[in-house]
């Protein structure tokens, strides 16, 4: 089993690790921020697109830390901050750079409408796989794709 360690520092890395990702899992309470230190971080269960297309049988899921430093602030609206059991789907991480610097927004796009919006003052991000693979029946399915 491989696993999966990627480090974001522009916005083109970002993209890649918005698509590793896509269609992961998480709790309310695996979501966590550190004011003082800048740190943001989530726990989940991401469904591991680069085996999906092996011709194997099943899908994999496996759990991964997404880590994000420069943080500033911390905002969330759709979903309730409390329910630390709700399960959250994440569709998509994006980036809005604010003028000429590096500094900007990163929104956590999740299904149903909600997000968290992170204000940092550059991209710094790490993805690792951090638990082994265990087998899913499902693969993520979108409207429109093939």
């Amino acid at each position: 089993m491989m696993t999966l360690k990627l480090l974001a520092l522009d916005e083109e890395d970002l993209t890649v690790v918005s698509a590793q990702m896509q269609d992961a899992v998480f709790k309310v309470g695996d979501i966590d921020y550190k004011p003082r230190a800048g740190h943001f971080m989530l726990s989940a269960n991401r469904f591991a697109w680069e085996a999906s297309d092996r011709g194997e049988k099943g899908f994999e899921r496996r759990r991964a830390a997404l880590c994000f430093k420069q943080v500033k602030s911390v905002r969330s609206i759709g979903f309730d901050r409390k329910a630390s059991d709700t399960v959250l789907s994440l569709l998509a991480i994006l980036f809005d750079k604010e003028g000429e610097g590096p500094d900007g927004s990163v929104e956590l796009v999740l299904s149903g409408g909600g997000s968290i919006l992170l204000h940092v003052d550059c991209i710094e991000a790490q993805l690792a796989d951090t638990g082994g693979a265990w087998e899913t029946a499902m693969k993520p399915r979108h409207p429109g794709a093939a």
